[in-house]
């Protein structure tokens, strides 16, 4: 849902940051000589702090997820250096939810909250008690899960919708990927092995990886993956040209199940590593459906934003005002035009045009889904502000070629979202002032 711009971060000169900083931290220090010992600072962001107990917090948080997908854990001086990082873009981030005036609050927070609870089979007292168990603070990841929320949404009207997809992006997305928007049920597998002896040595490792990677650069340069594999393979069906057969999505064997939940017809594995040696796997051809009909929506909306001069009350009155000039006769377009603060819709008298699915805010499908057409809801909140919300029509999306077309638009909206949120994160981080402080033993 298009939102109104806001100013983005100005650029700050380095000198006043430093001396409000320098300020901040002589008081924070004075404070600190009058009470108690301090909680060590280990960055300035702006003109705020982040401090050392706050950083072992989020350690705390990224061990875990570190371990559930078995990767190498760094040395402690590594670890902080990049969670510390990952702080200082989450604190500017929060910083510039607060200027636009983004918020979550408990009740959004908390059904977010019964949401992961759920999708790991507990109750939300029963997710309490395994992260305590963990060594996870509930307090702290449930401050870390409003975060992660605030940042989304910052994300979603900072970048995400100035994204521009066009037609001609979304006819080479299917023509070379269309069979990953297909919901697979069964997958054709050819396979090479490049095969290692028990106990191999480095040096026979080695050779057996350099093996894989000189085949692999064969297919990319367009050899025959079943001709190489008859040749060069020393798997059982090397001599079928490594052609492993058809596969059900749940008896696809534990080392192709990712390949063969994510990549195209005709794509090979980069060498995967197993007791056995290395292997090269095709997806030499998959069995799906198209996807299901979406159910759309064609809506319009006046959106009135909070802010320090406008309340929540405010903002409710004043859409309550508008409610009852339409239902008297007024137009609804012409009040949005003057009235919504949503200017990338205000101009078009708030339409939305046809809204899919988790295109909009949870609450604002929520009141949507609930009205007949040509029916206004009362007024309602999401984190963008106060709205009222007018059904135009709907209609139920069937035709598989415009399916799919839309279900490419959607994939190549979120890859270039992610490349746009990445260039933008890099842009916050330079324009801010961030003075590291991790290994200074004065702070």
């Amino acid at each position: 849902m298009s939102e109104a711009p806001r100013p983005g971060p100005r650029r700050r000169a380095a000198l006043p940051l430093q001396l409000a900083a320098c300020l901040l931290l002589a008081l924070l220090a004075g404070v600190a000589s009058a009470s108690q010992p301090l909680d060590g600072i280990v960055a300035v962001v702006n003109d705020d702090v982040i401090v050392r107990s706050e950083l072992q917090a989020e350690i705390d948080l990224v061990l875990p997820e570190l371990q559930a997908r078995g990767a190498a854990i760094p040395s402690r001086d590594v670890l902080e250096k990049q969670v510390l990082e990952r702080l200082i873009l989450k604190r500017l981030q929060l910083q510039q939810a607060k200027q636009l005036g983004i918020e979550v609050d408990e009740e959004t927070l908390n059904k977010a909250l019964e949401g992961i609870a759920a999708r790991n089979g507990l109750t939300l007292d029963e997710l309490r008690v395994t992260l305590q168990e963990g060594g996870v603070d509930f307090n702290h990841f449930r401050e870390d899960t409003r975060a992660q929320i605030l940042t989304s949404q910052l994300q979603q009207q900072a970048v995400y919708r100035n994204v521009r997809v066009t037609d001609a992006e979304v006819d080479r997305f299917l023509e070379k990927e269309g069979d990953s928007l297909v919901k697979r049920r069964e997958v054709k597998l050819q396979h090479i092995l490049v095969a290692l002896p028990d106990n191999p040595s480095s040096a026979q490792v080695t050779t057996a990886r350099a093996k894989a990677e000189r085949l692999l650069r064969q297919l990319h340069a367009g050899a025959d993956f079943a001709s190489l594999a008859a040749a060069e393979s020393d798997g059982r069906r090397a001599l079928e040209g490594g052609d492993l057969g058809w596969f059900p999505m749940s008896e696809v064997p534990t080392l192709a199940v990712d390949a063969a939940q994510t990549l195209a017809k005709g794509e090979i594995t980069e060498p995967i590593r197993s007791p056995s040696g290395f292997h090269l796997i095709k997806i030499a051809d998959i069995k799906g459906d198209a996807p299901e009909p979406i159910n759309q929506t064609h809506a319009r909306h006046i959106l009135i934003r909070t802010s320090q001069m406008v309340s929540d009350d405010d903002a409710k009155r004043r859409l309550e005002q508008l409610r009852m000039r339409i239902l008297g006769g007024d137009d609804f377009g012409t009040l949005a035009r003057a009235h919504s603060d949503d200017t990338g819709t205000a101009l078009k008298g708030g339409d939305l045009g046809w809204v899919d699915p988790g295109d909009v805010a949870p609450e604002f499908q929520e009141t949507m889904d609930a009205l007949a057409p040509n029916q206004i809801s009362e007024p309602f909140k999401t984190s963008f502000g106060w709205h009222i919300v007018q059904v135009l029509e709907r209609r139920k999306q069937e035709t598989t070629d415009e399916l799919m077309r839309m279900k490419a638009e959607d994939a190549l909206r979120r890859r270039k979202g992610e490349e746009a949120t990445e260039i933008w994160l890099r842009q916050l981080r330079d324009e801010a002032y961030v003075n590291i402080r991790l290994n200074d033993d004065n702070y």
